[in-house]
């Protein structure tokens, strides 16, 4: 009996047919215990494997400015108010602000889930629009594993009437991210945003099916790994 369809090796036909990830990853360095020499092999990976970005804390903004060519196509992103987006708002918008001063192309932004939490939808929105106004590209941390239908489903309305281009899914501090979480936000976006997964993307197989779902990018500091992976066929 002739071999199921997953069972054949993969040729170079069936390896075609895979999307070429590269341009959707944004390739992460959150971890606080990494130095200079790891953010700049980050940028070098990025620009080796025509990744979509960098994504770095902000206090490493001006090392990787340096190595990242100013319009370039690898882009400079950070988090503000990272992980918990539990700070002012006043200084929430100067993190934002300096970010941008710093060479920031885009900002990956944590709201403020204690005002989403008091019901106060006003706060949520002038937190985010403080920053939107800079006008560098904004992507919402939605935290998908801790919110509620309803308090996701405002939280996303409120985010887009904001200003912000990308919902998501997570920060990295909780469960994987999943094809139905992207699917959700899809559905929510209504085209009015796009979607980015990001959070314990551990493998090619997850990451495809993230992007099946309408992922059009990936938060990961697996990046690398992942293209071996695509460029194998594992």
């Amino acid at each position: 009996m002739a071999d199921s369809a997953s069972s054949r090796p993969v040729t170079p036909e069936r390896e075609t047919e895979r999307p070429d990830l590269a341009p959707l990853i944004d390739h992460a360095l959150l971890d606080p215990h990494q130095g200079r020499e790891a953010i700049l092999r980050c940028c070098d990976e990025a620009r080796h494997f025509g990744f979509a970005g960098v994504c770095l804390a902000s206090r490493w903004l001006p090392v990787a400015r340096e190595r990242l060519p100013v319009d370039g196509p690898v882009k400079l992103i950070t988090v503000v108010g990272f992980p918990f987006g539990a700070i002012p708002a006043a200084i929430k918008r100067a993190e934002a602000e300096w970010a941008a001063a710093a060479g920031a192309d885009e900002l990956d932004v944590v709201p403020d889930f204690g005002a989403l939490a008091d019901g106060d939808g006003s706060a949520v929105l002038d937190d985010l629009a403080a920053i939107t106004d800079l006008g560098l590209p904004v992507k919402v941390i939605l935290e998908m594993g801790r919110l509620a239908p309803e308090a996701l489903d405002l939280l996303v309305e409120i985010s887009i009437d904001a200003g912000v281009r990308h919902l998501k899914t997570g920060s990295g501090f909780g469960p994987p991210v999943t094809p139905e979480q992207v699917a959700r936000l899809v559905a929510l976006a209504r085209g009015r945003a796009a979607v980015k997964a990001a959070g314990g993307i551990a493998d090619l197989d997850q990451a495809l099916a993230l992007v099946a779902a309408g992922a059009g990018r990936l938060g990961t500091s697996r990046g690398v790994a992942l293209m071996q992976a695509l460029r194998t066929g594992a």
